[in-house]
């Protein structure tokens, strides 16, 4: 073997070459019969590694084989590799920096929550969410936020996963031997969709973490149980681009996320509906094999670069189907509606006591509609994205109701998610009365011809003519 391949001690005190070292931290035991095998191929192992680029530093070669191991750990065949993801993410959320909140910066945050939930009280009925309010840095957001997206994206990878296999899979020779422990090529592709899938879940939600307010600004809610948070650094940074002083930004930010925090607190089907129809989305995804293949090779598996550029614009974005697409649908309007609440109810909280809220409240819907890198990457990894796309729609619907019937009848829409408005109501707001009237009357025509069928009194709901519930006869 060559001499000239880089080399760095080993535990026992010997100098073994950078690329056996590799062998090792992938294969174990195995690494010697790979060597093996490799030679009476006529296979250089040390020219290979030198082709490679295989780094020379010790510390360089120590990551090397770190993330070499996480890529292809044998502690499962999870869909996300969620240790890569969780240090991914941290590693994203500190990039130029993430101090320790101070104590002022508690203060301000929670001193902009009181007055909030203040000024909601008067615009909406839906009571405070009895929680503590909470200031994080990026890396507690990526703690705090880390298991939701595990919930939101499992699904959607596992799909993905069994799809890939199933897609590759019949291409693989059958006389392929399994490598050293035990692995075959169907657990190799499936670990390497997992690690796929933690590199990205981890890059977006780190990226989220320097781009975000709080738990919810992304149409989801973030958290389990929902509270009200902000992300100081975050607010900081986007107060510095505005006019507005810098309380006021708070505050504004603070009136969103304390309204979008009271709907999903007392709207409890809510949070089930929007995830649910995320998995009905994640049970339909397939592959198109043929344009996987064409795009498998377009891709020089030795050039880095190339990989991660072909991973980030969506090589393995799945197919999407009609059902796929009515579903996507569906969660695009929920989203719609959900932003397009906070949006009008912050408004009405912000309008009488903050000079700049018109302004604040352009700014943050402009946002919300362009999206940000961490939801672009979302969207080509799954062809998933969390943009309300028709959130001026929304709001005005919202506005609508408000004229119509009041406050209270806007806030009672959430009551069940059959009363939720529609596509056509987006479409149409100044004829979603009309339309519920309809609907009701609709429903009243069923309810008396059920009660005819049943010899009941339509007028009472009951059996007989005299309104208490008993027949004629008795």
């Amino acid at each position: 073997m060559s001499s000239d391949n880089p080399a760095t001690p080993d535990p026992g005190g010997s100098d073994v070459p950078a690329w056996e070292q590799m062998l090792r931290a992938v294969l174990g035991e195995g690494a010697q019969d790979a060597i093996r095998e490799l030679q009476a191929r006529g296979i250089d192992p040390a020219a290979m590694a030198e082709a490679s680029g295989l780094p020379s530093d010790p510390a360089a070669l120590e990551q090397v084989f770190s993330q070499v191991q996480k890529m292809l750990a044998l502690s499962g065949d999870q869909p996300v590799n969620w240790q890569m993801a969780h240090d991914l993410a941290r590693q994203q959320a500190a990039a130029g920096g993430d101090p320790s909140l101070s104590a002022e910066q508690v203060r301000q945050v929670r001193d902009a929550f009181a007055v909030a939930e203040l000024w909601l009280d008067a615009v909406t009925d839906l009571p405070p969410a009895a929680v503590t309010s909470s200031a994080w840095s990026r890396a507690e957001w990526v703690e705090a936020t880390l298991p939701t997206w595990r919930t939101l994206t499992e699904p959607i990878a596992t799909s993905l996963s069994a799809a890939l296999v199933g897609a590759l899979g019949s291409s693989l020779p059958t006389d392929t031997p399994a490598l050293p422990g035990g692995i075959d090529a169907t657990q190799l592709l499936r670990r390497l969709g997992s690690a796929v899938f933690g590199m990205q879940v981890g890059q977006g939600a780190g990226t989220l973490a320097r781009e975000v307010f709080g738990t919810t600004d992304v149409g989801l809610p973030l958290v389990a149980t929902p509270a009200p948070a902000l992300v100081p650094a975050n607010v900081d940074a986007f107060a510095e681009g505005l006019d507005a002083p810098a309380d006021e930004v708070r505050l504004f930010l603070a009136l969103r996320e304390s309204a979008a925090t009271r709907l999903f607190t007392h709207v409890p089907w809510l949070r089930a509906h929007l995830f649910g129809t995320v998995e009905t989305y994640a049970r339909g995804i397939s592959i198109d094999a043929d344009q996987l293949e064409e795009a498998v090779r377009s891709v020089d598996p030795t050039d880095a670069a190339a990989l991660q550029a072909a991973l980030s614009s969506g090589v393995f974005a799945p197919h999407t189907t009609p059902e796929q697409k009515a579903a996507l649908e569906r969660l695009e309007t929920a989203l719609a509606l959900v932003e397009g609440w906070v949006d009008e109810v912050t408004a009405a909280a912000a309008l009488p006591h903050l000079p700049h809220a018109v302004a604040l409240r352009e700014m943050v819907r402009r946002r919300r509609a362009a999206g940000g890198p961490a939801e672009q990457t979302f969207a080509s990894l799954v062809g998933l994205e969390l943009r309300p796309r028709r959130l001026r729609d929304a709001a005005a619907l919202w506005a609508q109701i408000t004229r119509d019937s009041g406050p209270e009848a806007r806030d009672a829409v959430w009551a069940h998610p059959d009363l939720l408005p529609g596509k056509e109501d987006l479409d149409d707001p100044t004829g979603y009365a009309a339309r519920r009237a309809a609907a009701v009357d609709e429903t009243a025509d069923v309810d008396r011809a059920l009660a005819e069928i049943f010899g009941e009194d339509p007028g009472t709901g009951g059996p007989g003519t005299d309104g208490s519930g008993s027949s004629k006869g008795d």
